[in-house]
């Protein structure tokens, strides 16, 4: 019954788990360096000021993709057990988790935004 649902839940689940290694464009440092994935953010010179806090925000991207993909996973066993409403508190809390790269990464809110438009009626 949800079969479609699920399948976008995937692709989200499986987008979220690469963000550090996909990622964005992302500038840092006085000098607005981009750095656009936590490889190139660990290519930096030693010396490179920006190299820290490029570092930072790309592992804390992934651990957020992480951990927003995992309620993703939970959303899948609640479409999958026919939970609507386990499924709606799930991806509720993917789009949460997404909030300080919701910007750049794009992938929970639009989803869950679908979601409740097509599932929540008043």
């Amino acid at each position: 019954m949800f079969q479609d649902v699920i399948s976008e839940v995937r692709k989200a689940v499986d987008s979220s788990r690469h963000w550090a290694e996909t990622g964005w464009q992302v500038s840092f440092g006085p000098r607005a360096i981009t750095v656009c994935t936590l490889r190139e953010a660990e290519a930096l010179p030693r010396n490179s000021v920006v190299r820290l806090e490029a570092q930072n925000y790309w592992k804390q991207a992934q651990l957020t993709g992480n951990d927003a993909a995992d309620w993703g996973e939970k959303a899948i066993s609640a479409l999958d057990a026919g939970d609507l409403k386990g499924a709606s508190d799930a991806l509720y809390f993917t789009q949460y988790i997404e909030k300080p790269f919701s910007d750049s990464s794009k992938t929970w809110l639009p989803l869950y935004e679908s979601f409740v438009a097509r599932f929540h009626r008043n």
